[in-house]
């Protein structure tokens, strides 16, 4: 049996987690020189590179000092919160990565708490020491005023504390005296973090992740509780629903470095990717065909949020996309649900509309963006919070929201969160910055982002997660502008767009093709108006002394798809292409909008 430790690096978004691991598996180099390393980088899809946050949970696995360590890289955004949670039920402790100027953030609490109740060992790393004005030794305290309240035991209270910066490559006991290495962390994780407890019996795997492969399809990913399993061993697979079915074992791959090794046994306590089972389902049990016995299900939190997802039906559909049909939306997205556990996907009464709930605009957004990658066409309404009856009550969730501003943009942070029904509970001085905190209906932060980082040049720091279900807060103001429509098809003209720049702001430059009800601004006032900017200049051959001047316009506003998904409003629709992304009213004809409005009122 081989040494192992299994550790799971959780911190909030842009801590440095993947930077540390990066480090690890470089400083692993020095036990193992035969090995080629690049410049590793964990955040190995575009999307998470491009965004700069992990999405998907990573394994890999170090060797230092005769001690196999399994490390797991997690996501630290709370609407990832399901990758989170599965992924930690395959560690025995946790590095909890804290930024030495920030501290403890909302969404680092929501990890903690879940890795606490699983009654992992902890190891707090106070990371970006080497930040101006920073503040190692409150953030520690505040580490553990935090663990205190998350009712730690006694044993989780007396972690072990490193300082140190990823980025610069060095750990310590001691910030104000720099190592030159990343080494005493490793030893902190061989000699704090428990090797796995292992039960006697026979074979127990919960699987908790999944992989794909073209060549063996599906892999189940998981880790031993008890017993062994073996190449071509015949072994029993436990759902859901309690029914079990026979399957056997193809291959058998266990983490090593960056990729996996083929191995013939794999041992308790080991994380291995088992090969050649079918239809199996993320929580299932792989167990001994002679005396199955199932492990309790991972149990995942409730979305918060829903969207409609349906196929693209505007005059432009089809047209740079390959995927448009509602049988490949369909199968796209039950595809997704397979990995995605937050992830919950409802057919309506249409044929081609979905109701698709997640975690929040985020954990939605990633997903658009990955399936306009693709190839999808599709286009989605306005995000809308699940509302539920409790004991007879209509209730709404609500979420802890907090706010890092400098001190004179303070008073409208909290002028916009109350007007949103946000309550302010803490209000303190954090370095150079104003610390606030709110309790706010989910459906505020809707739109909140774009309006707060305006208010505050750019300065406002936004960090959100879900608290609980409360009491429905009544109605809230919603966008206070109309919207410019597009009165004919074809392109627009910079001659049409300057003379009607005192409608309001545009979303598009001359020369863009555009349809009939396309949203193509917003009015400055709170009525939608339907324009015409497709008119060219009356071409005479008249001259008019100064009336030739070039037209001068605004440069449209751009928005990013987050941006546009909290700015349609329920008549409208968002249009998702691999090349672009409009907004558009749902029913583009005028006289049909005007009488479901008076049909809806």
């Amino acid at each position: 049996m081989q040494n192992i430790r299994n550790i799971a690096i959780i911190a909030h978004v842009d801590h440095g987690k993947t930077t540390l691991v990066d480090k690890i598996i470089h400083a692993s180099k020095i036990f193992r020189e035969n090995q080629q390393f690049d410049d590793l980088i964990l955040d190995n899809n575009d999307l998470e590179r491009e965004r700069g946050i992990t999405i998907l949970s990573k394994n890999v696995s170090v060797r230092y000092r005769d001690t196999k360590i399994n490390i797991i890289d997690t996501p630290g955004h709370a609407d990832f919160g399901g990758e989170v949670e599965r992924v930690l039920k395959m560690a025995d402790g946790v590095i909890l990565l804290v930024d030495a100027f920030e501290g403890p953030m909302p969404q680092t609490r929501f990890v903690l708490g879940k890795a606490l109740d699983l009654g992992l060992t902890p190891i707090v790393v106070v990371n970006k020491v080497d930040k101006e004005n920073c503040r190692p030794d409150e953030v520690q305290e505040s580490v553990f005023e935090l663990m205190f309240n998350l009712d730690a035991t006694e044993e989780q209270l007396e972690f072990q504390t490193l300082y140190g910066s990823a980025k610069q490559n060095w750990m310590g006991p001691d910030w104000k005296n720099p190592t030159d290495s990343i080494i005493p962390l490793l030893d902190a994780i061989v000699d704090h973090i428990p090797a796995p407890k292992i039960d006697e019996g026979t074979l127990q795997m919960q699987i908790t992740s999944l992989d794909y492969s073209s060549f063996v399809g599906r892999i189940a990913i998981g880790r031993i509780k008890r017993g062994s399993i073996k190449e071509n061993q015949q072994i029993a697979l436990m759902k859901a629903d309690g029914s079990i079915k026979k399957v056997k074992v193809k291959e058998l791959h266990t983490f090593e470095g960056l990729g996996k090794n083929k191995v013939e046994e794999a041992f308790a306590g080991d994380i291995c990717a088992v090969t050649g089972i079918d239809g199996f389902d993320i929580g299932d049990t792989l167990a001994d065909v002679e005396n199955p016995e199932a492990l309790p299900r991972i149990a995942i939190d409730e979305p918060t949020m829903n969207m409609l997802f349906t196929i693209n039906n505007s005059p432009f559909f089809g047209k740079e996309g390959k995927f448009v049909t509602s049988r490949h939306l369909r199968d796209r997205l039950m595809k997704e649900t397979e990995k995605n556990l937050a992830l919950r996907v409802e057919s309506t009464d249409s044929e081609d509309k979905f109701l698709v709930y997640g975690r929040g605009i985020l954990h939605l957004s990633v997903l658009i963006e990955t399936m306009r990658r693709e190839g999808y066409e599709l286009q989605v309404g306005q995000p809308q919070v699940i509302y539920k009856e409790i004991d007879g009550v209509k209730c709404e969730p609500i979420e802890t929201l907090v706010v890092d501003v400098p001190e004179e943009t303070a008073g409208k942070v909290i002028e916009l969160a109350t007007q949103r029904k946000g309550e302010l509970l803490i209000m303190e001085p954090k370095g150079d910055l104003q610390h606030l905190e709110f309790k706010i209906p989910s459906r505020g932060l809707i739109g909140l982002r774009n309006n707060m980082l305006t208010a505050t040049q750019g300065e406002a720091i936004m960090n959100h997660r879900f608290s609980a279900y409360e009491p429905f807060k009544g109605v809230m103001p919603g966008r206070t502008n109309g919207s410019l429509i597009s009165m004919e098809s074809g392109q627009c003209t910079a001659y049409a767009i300057e003379k009607l720049q005192d409608r309001g702001t545009f979303f598009v430059d001359p020369g863009e093709e555009l349809y009939t009800g396309q949203v193509i601004g917003e009015n400055s006032r709170d009525n939608d108006i339907v324009v015409n900017v497709q008119k060219g200049k009356k071409l005479t051959n008249m001259r008019a002394s100064g009336s030739d001047d070039n037209a001068r316009i605004v440069p449209a506003k751009k928005f990013s798809l987050e941006e546009s998904m909290e700015y349609i409003q329920k008549d409208e629709y968002l249009e998702i292409t691999p090349k672009s992304i409009r907004m558009r009213k749902i029913y583009l004809d005028e006289g049909e909008r005007t009488r479901m409005a008076k049909k809806d009122a």
